[in-house]
């Protein structure tokens, strides 16, 4: 009996086992079914938005291309329809010298007409006049000679009388005349040069689109703004005026690198010390790029080729700088047209009259501070870059500084006054206050240790900032005070000038 048992006991054990064991079996093939499906499931979601990413990249990327393709297409069609404005003035120019030559013709055969008449009364007056000296040799019993030599003793002192009056009147005549003439051509030149005068200031107005944004533009504790005022050497105004932020420096560069970098920074959105010192240095090689730009655009405008690609550069640096608030490019674009048509008036070259013109003050934007006058310097540089030597002269000479050796001298310097005397083209307070803040920048740099200088606050505050290698925290406390004596000592300011010196250190490594 208890065999019986253990035997069924072993036997519905045995069943048991493989009972479980099928239906472990029958489990786990249904969970690995149901894991594979939901791996299928998984990997389609994971396809499908992956597909969605890059339908979505693919669709910023072609909206992009159709972005720049549109800028292009519109650039072209502005050079297109310079073109075809050109293209009509030309062909004007064309008919009224057809016309004017027509017009040459008929004058020429009509004179030659009269020179035919004239030559044929000639002739019979020349047969008249031999009749009558036979008929008054006859009568008086004198050959001709002997009486043409008579007639020449009495009249020799009338004569000479007679032809002193006529001298004086000619000269009295021909001083009148050139008087009014030089007065016509300098009034007809400044009549068909026709340019607006702008006041450059020394302060630009950042939109924003919402208040909101000042927050992240100041930073916390104000960091991100005094980055970018280091960074750019331009003081940043956040104030109660709603959507703006007021840039403020003398340097027109400075200014524009600012504006630029605010613009990339609010629109990136991602406003810390870093990013504003990456973005400063980016739009700084942009600005860089666009005043090539600007020369080349410049040159190709006034009809100028070959210039030396220093000089096209130099003429793209003027865009950003004033002369005694006068806008610089603008100044040497004017003084340009002037000089050709003040040339052709005269009837000399007015493409090198031109070409003098827009380069006689290059001398102004140069990239280190020359000693020697921006007259003499502009010369140096255009002999540099090979200009002919009378463009280097009318250069060179237009403030007397140099001798003039041509006629294109006198006519660049008559043409850059006339530029420069137009009612409120100019201003000198202004010219007076950037030469007084450019001093307080190169008094500071000419300390050692000194990397940069910013002069702010409309020359009122004055940042100097050292470098850590080279000057201790102690030290800064000396320098602060030495610039400030020499200040005192050696310039006129009104109120005070308030000395900052920055020193930091920075600690550069790269996980590679």
């Amino acid at each position: 009996m208890d065999l019986a048992i253990i035997i069924a006991s072993i036997s519905a054990l045995a069943i048991g086992l493989l009972t479980g064991y099928f239906l472990f079996r029958y489990v786990v093939k249904q969970r690995y079914n149901q894991a594979i499906i939901e791996a299928e499931k998984e990997a389609e979601n994971i396809k499908n938005k992956k597909l969605l990413e890059v339908k979505e990249k693919f669709l910023n990327k072609k909206a992009e291309l159709e972005k720049e393709v549109n800028q292009r297409n519109s650039k072209f069609q502005q050079m297109e329809n310079k073109l075809k404005q050109r293209e009509l003035s030309l062909n004007q120019r064309h008919d009224e010298l057809q016309k004017d030559k027509q017009r040459i013709e008929s004058l020429q055969q009509s004179l030659d007409a009269k020179i035919a008449n004239v030559e044929r009364k000639q002739n019979e007056l020349e047969e008249l006049q031999s009749q009558e000296r036979v008929k008054l040799e006859a009568i008086s019993g004198l050959s001709a000679d002997q009486a043409r030599e008579r007639l020449v003793e009495s009249l020799k002192d009338e004569a000479r009388t007679q032809a002193q009056q006529y001298i004086n009147e000619i000269v009295d005549d021909a001083k009148m005349t050139a008087n009014k003439e030089a007065k016509r051509i300098v009034v007809q030149s400044i009549q068909r040069v026709a340019t607006e005068t702008a006041i450059e200031n020394s302060v630009s107005v950042f939109h924003l689109d919402s208040d909101e944004i000042k927050g992240r533009v100041i930073g916390r504790e104000g960091r991100n703004i005094r980055a970018l005022e280091a960074a750019t050497g331009t003081e940043l105004v956040v104030d109660d005026t709603p959507e703006a932020i007021v840039i403020s420096a003398f340097d027109p560069v400075r200014r524009e690198v600012c504006r630029l970098a605010l613009h990339q920074l609010v629109a990136d959105g991602r406003i810390h010390p870093a990013r504003i010192e990456e973005v400063v240095a980016k739009v700084k090689k942009q600005i860089e790029d666009e005043i090539i730009e600007t020369g080349k655009r410049t040159a190709i405008d006034m009809g100028i080729h070959g210039l030396h690609p220093e000089l096209i550069r130099i003429i793209g640096k003027m865009k950003y700088r004033s002369s005694y608030g006068q806008n610089l490019l603008q100044h040497a674009r004017e003084t340009a047209n002037l000089c050709a048509v003040m040339a052709a008036e005269l009837g000399l070259n007015p493409k090198k009259a031109r070409r003098a013109g827009l380069l006689h003050d290059i001398g102004k934007v140069p990239d280190e501070d020359p000693e020697t006058p921006h007259a003499l310097y502009g010369a140096k540089l255009a002999e540099q870059c090979k200009e002919k030597p009378d463009i280097c002269n009318a250069i060179g000479a237009h403030h007397d500084e140099m001798e003039m050796t041509t006629l294109l001298a006198p006519i660049v310097q008559v043409c850059d006054a006339i530029s420069g005397a137009r009612p409120g083209a100019r201003r000198e307070i202004v010219e007076a206050y950037i030469k007084r803040l450019h001093d307080l920048e190169e008094l500071a740099m000419s300390y050692p240790g000194v990397t940069k200088t910013y002069a702010i606050q409309a020359g009122r505050e004055l940042r100097v900032i050292v470098g850590a290698d080279k000057i201790s925290d102690a030290d800064t406390e000396i320098l602060s005070a030495d610039i400030a004596k020499k200040i005192q000592d050696e310039m006129t300011y009104p109120g005070q000038v308030k000395i900052t010196v920055i020193r930091e250190t920075r600690a550069i490594s790269f996980a590679k």
